[in-house]
C-alpha cells in the first residue's frame, strides 16, 4: 500500500487488511469457499471504512 501509516490504529488496520487479503488468496485455491470469501470481503470492506475514518481524522489534525 502506498499510504504511510500515521498512527498505531492505521498500522493495525493495514496489517489486518493484509492478513485478510492473504486468506482470500489462499482460499481462492479451494473449491466451495465462495461464501466464506464473501464474508471475509465484507470484513475487509468494514476495516477499509474504519481505516478511512482514521485517515480523514489524521489529515484534519
Amino acid at each position: 500500500m502506498p499510504y504511510e501509516p500515521g498512527s498505531t490504529e492505521c498500522r493495525v488496520l493495514i496489517d489486518c487488511k493484509g492478513q485478510l487479503e492473504s486468506m482470500l488468496l489462499s482460499l481462492s485455491r479451494i473449491d466451495n469457499t465462495g461464501p466464506i470469501r464473501e464474508q471475509l470481503m465484507g470484513v475487509h470492506q468494514q476495516l477499509e471504512a474504519l481505516h478511512n475514518q482514521y485517515r480523514k481524522a489524521a489529515l484534519q489534525n
